[in-house]
């Protein structure tokens, strides 16, 4: 019997002969749409977060800057007609006796509550580390100066150093030692602001590193036990060379934090007495708010200079990250 064939149809997709055929690829024009719906939908997810930077960064810090640059009083603050003056807020601020003084005290606050709150962080972190009983209990208890609103602690300190009344000079009278005017003393009240400030600041170490030392390989330490190391050598030769990455970021973010502490000191010392705590913060804070004729300007310009501060040490920490990465 004689079989018809038939030419191959081209036209159509669909099954030929039990085979399927392959569907015409999407036109240019509906790749097209892909690309612009899929934009769209990029821009819809980043528009929350760039209209949250523009209002509550962006612009405060553009309006900061022009506080700076201009003479602002009470009425032109109201009314706006501030004339501009230039550097003249900044050369009044390096001019004034105050920022010597509160130079100082900024970076020794910074570096000791910094090199105190890592310590002991790192500490906690691995001491808890070993997963002990109440091990979890204990590190939810180190928490509690972290959670707390920083004006109970401040003023939880203030209490305990006070010097008539406070529990510390309780206790060092019972040891046998006089009274320490820790709050209106010049030699003391610096050193009270930084104990407060290294007590409420290493719960968030201690978090962070702890949270480090669980991604570091249990596989490690064993094979450095088994090559004879001990434990601190375990630590010096192991942990803290992996935890860099984690004490980098630490550090950074305590800094920043540090530079911009004001509850503790305004409430403790309000940066007295005679300037003897006064910090970058606490002073900005003085000179736009704290006098019957308010500095807007140079007040402004001492709060650029934390920023300055900040953005310096965070592109030092962006450039070595970037070495550490290429090598």
């Amino acid at each position: 019997m004689k079989q018809t064939t038939h030419p191959p149809d081209h036209r159509t997709g669909g099954v030929r002969n039990g085979a399927a055929t392959a569907a015409p690829p999407p036109s240019c024009g509906t790749k097209r749409r892909q690309t612009t719906s899929t934009q769209w939908a990029a821009w819809a997810f980043l528009a929350p977060v760039t209209l949250y930077l523009a209002l509550f960064y962006a612009y405060p810090l553009y309006r900061n800057l022009d506080l700076s640059l201009r003479n602002y009083t009470v009425r032109s603050f109201v009314q706006g007609d501030a004339p501009f003056t230039g550097l003249a807020n900044y050369r009044t601020v390096f001019d004034d006796p105050t920022f010597a003084p509160a130079l100082l005290h900024t970076a020794v606050f910074t570096a000791v509550c910094l090199v105190f709150q890592y310590a002991i962080g790192l500490t906690l972190a691995v001491f808890f580390s070993q997963n002990f009983r109440l091990s979890a209990t204990l590190r939810a208890l180190f928490l509690v100066p972290w959670l707390l609103p920083l004006i109970v602690s401040a003023s939880t300190w203030s209490w305990m150093l006070n010097s008539e009344s406070g529990v510390v000079n309780a206790a060092l009278h019972a040891l046998g030692i006089g009274p320490v005017n820790w709050l209106t003393s010049p030699s003391w009240s610096l050193a009270s602001v930084i104990i407060a400030n290294i007590w409420i600041g290493v719960p968030f170490n201690l978090v962070v590193l702890y949270s480090g030392l669980q991604s570091i390989p249990a596989s490690l330490y064993e094979a450095a036990a088994i090559d004879g190391a001990n434990a601190w050598q375990r630590f010096w030769r192991v942990t803290f060379p992996l935890l860099r990455p984690v004490s980098a970021i630490t550090l950074l973010l305590g800094l920043i934090y540090t530079l911009k502490v004001f509850d503790i000191i305004w409430i403790m010392t309000k940066g007295g007495p005679a300037d003897s705590s006064t910090t970058f913060a606490t002073w900005s804070y003085q000179l736009g708010f704290g006098n019957l004729l308010p500095a807007f300007g140079p007040g402004a310009a001492v709060g650029n200079l934390l920023v300055v501060a900040a953005l310096v040490f965070g592109l030092v920490y962006v450039r070595a990250q970037r070495k550490q990465a290429l090598s």
